[in-house]
């Protein structure tokens, strides 16, 4: 059991780090250590049902899992607030030194792949069809 705790916590600290292990630097991990740290049995048993209805609209599984629209937005709404809490609250401090320290190399380290994309296949995709 405590291994899943442990895999969710590194699932939220990995959706809510901006960044990528080839740049993260120790001040993502640190803040990552935070996330784990500060994030209850009562989160990561929260977190496994948000997780849960958030996979529950992929077609593949959409017939056997029952997620109201209205639960679905009522998991979102807190697991906003859990996210804002930990960065903002309980690892503020390392948020802050993460976003100061690695934060621009990360955010333009996750856009360069768009300067690869095929232009034209995406003007393709979004025009208007005739």
């Amino acid at each position: 059991m405590r291994r899943i705790g442990i895999l969710v916590g590194i699932s939220l600290a990995l959706a809510v780090l901006p960044s990528e292990p080839a740049v993260a630097g120790i001040y993502s991990d640190e803040l990552a250590k935070c996330l784990v740290r500060e994030t209850t049995d009562g989160d990561r048993t929260f977190l496994v049902k948000w997780i849960f209805a958030s996979a529950s609209v992929h077609p593949a599984v959409r017939s056997i899992a029952s997620v109201s629209d209205a639960d679905r937005t009522d998991l979102n709404k807190k697991v906003a607030k859990l996210v804002e809490k930990l960065l903002t609250e309980s690892c503020k401090n390392e948020t802050q030194e993460a976003l100061k320290y690695e934060g621009p190399t990360v955010a333009r380290s996750k856009t360069e792949f768009a300067n690869h994309l095929d232009k034209q296949k995406f003007e393709k995709l979004f025009a208007p069809s005739r």
